[in-house]
């Protein structure tokens, strides 16, 4: 039966409550289902790659891994300051620029702070942060800090070097990318899934890649085989060993590329009559307890002969420590073998590179993504040299005023004691000793006391060091070549700082 929207009584002598013509006023709008579904999920999909799955090429982050360092250095939780309960950390991100769930956040917070997953950890945990086989405690157990590493990526963000945007709701400035002093991306790695892309890059060595970003930045025209001879391939946090390097030639060359990565294993005498095997390192994002049940399994089912018995020793101290015990008559070389062959002991690992550049996902070789760099830093050093010379005029304009009114001051506490308001004070001043309105405002709010105390000597040795920094960024920002040359000494003082010597072994191919 059709609904009365008269208002009239219905059959059953009740009263409809359907609305009545004219109390809804407006027009009705027919629109294509499929076009409006395909505009809405384009929308979605935008999003999720924009501001969720897809790192900046520049800085390597996503967004709330930005978000998350930024809001830390806002709130002030660096090196050498007490560790706060990540709980805390989580709702000040979740409150100030990412909406989007503590569950989300917290799994970018532990990561960064993994040893195993991180080959520089960006973040100082204090607590159960997991391990390969475990998730970490939860975030009102655990307790975290900027590490040493993550100030190199938030130093000089408050000095005009990167560009700001409004938070979600319009109240705060976040930046769009961090001044990263050295190529995040490639050092830490990083993974996600977008709508119809996805991206998986490998960490490195950080020694390894400032040493090619700089032969880079010296050489511009450099070949692919010139830069492999710094980056010989990935270098991951649990070690291994990885085989053949024509995969990873690949994926330096165009993007993509796969190649396997072996545990690292020592071959020893368990008693005068039994040999071992004893698995030191793991395959990238492989854990001790996966493999054991495996090989368990394996065994169990016959299907790999000569195992005794597993013990898994592992512990966070000692790292990785799983003894494979092996029946007397059987070759280790030959059980070793068919545990690479049908265990995780040995795992491919896929390379494709994706990330945002100039706000547009691409897919980048080695060569691309050291490019990229190069030029965010280049951009990073001219800014910050243009608000540091811009910052050290504006003082030296201040210490001139001073030294002009320091020569009589009691002249000027006359002019001041004696004038009807500071509007005739600053008025006076400007004429006496010639002074611009800058100047005789900046003596006129100072406080008497400070005035008085002022030394001339400080003064002018002031004036001498900020005329002589204004000079040298002027040199600084006169030539793109001697930019260049900065960023590549900065570049080294990094390396200086954190680099640590390599984890994973490079085997010719088998």
């Amino acid at each position: 039966m059709a609904s009365n929207t008269s208002g009239t009584k219905s059959p059953k002598g009740k009263k409809s409550v359907g609305p009545k013509p004219g109390e809804f006023p407006g027009k009705i709008i027919d629109i294509d289902v499929s076009s409006e579904m395909a505009g809405s999920f384009l929308e979605y999909a935008y999003s999720v790659i924009y501001s969720r799955a897809l790192p900046d090429a520049r800085d390597g982050l996503k967004p709330v891994h930005r978000r998350i360092l930024h809001q830390m250095a806002d709130m002030g939780l660096r090196p050498e300051k007490g560790h706060v309960k990540s709980a805390r950390v989580v709702g000040e991100v979740m409150g100030k620029l990412h909406p989007h769930g503590d569950t989300a956040i917290y799994d970018a917070l532990v990561r960064m702070a993994q040893s195993f997953s991180m080959r520089l950890p960006l973040i100082d945990g204090h607590g159960n942060f997991g391990s390969l086989d475990s998730g970490p405690a939860a975030m009102r157990y655990t307790e975290a800090r900027l590490a040493q590493s993550a100030m190199a990526m938030v130093a000089e963000a408050d000095e005009n070097t990167v560009d700001f945007s409004p938070n979600y709701d319009g109240q705060i400035l976040e930046p769009l990318v961090l001044p990263a002093a050295y190529p995040n991306l490639l050092v830490n790695g990083g993974s996600g899934i977008a709508v119809g892309m996805a991206t998986n890059m490998a960490p490195h060595n950080l020694g390894e890649v400032i040493a090619a970003t700089k032969f880079l930045i010296e050489n511009p025209g450099a070949s692919l085989k010139q830069l492999m001879k710094y980056i010989p391939g990935p270098d991951f946090p649990t070690g291994g060993q990885l085989v053949g390097s024509e995969g990873v030639r690949e994926a330096y060359a165009t993007g993509k590329g796969s190649f396997k990565v072996r545990a690292t294993v020592e071959i020893t005498k368990i008693t005068s009559r039994k040999m071992g095997i004893t698995i030191k390192e793991l395959p990238f994002t492989i854990g001790p307890e996966k493999v054991v049940e495996r090989i368990a399994d394996l065994a169990k089912a016959k299907k790999i002969q000569g195992i005794s018995d597993i013990i898994d020793l592992t512990d966070g101290k000692t790292g990785t420590n799983v003894v494979i015990e092996l029946k007397n008559g059987f070759e280790p070389e030959q059980v070793l073998e068919q545990l690479y062959k049908l265990t995780p002991m040995e795992d491919a690992f896929s390379i494709n590179a994706v990330a945002l550049v100039n706000g547009r996902p691409q897919t980048l070789g080695l060569k691309e993504l050291l490019q990229v760099f190069i030029s965010h830093r280049i951009e990073v050093v001219r800014r910050r040299s243009e608000f540091r010379k811009a910052k050290a005029n504006a003082r030296l304009t201040l210490v001139d005023g001073l030294l002009k009114a320091i020569i009589d001051i009691d002249k000027v506490i006359k002019i001041i004691r004696n004038s009807d308001d500071a509007a005739i004070a600053k008025e006076v001043l400007m004429k006496n000793f010639k002074l611009n309105d800058e100047q005789a405002t900046y003596i006129l709010d100072m406080p008497l006391r400070r005035l008085t105390k002022m030394s001339k000597l400080e003064l002018e040795s002031e004036q001498k060091e900020l005329s002589s920094a204004i000079e040298q960024l002027r040199i600084l920002l006169s030539s793109e070549e001697r930019i260049r040359k900065q960023v590549a000494v900065e570049l080294v003082a990094v390396g200086k700082a954190f680099a640590t010597p390599r984890k994973t072994v490079i085997l010719p191919a088998s």
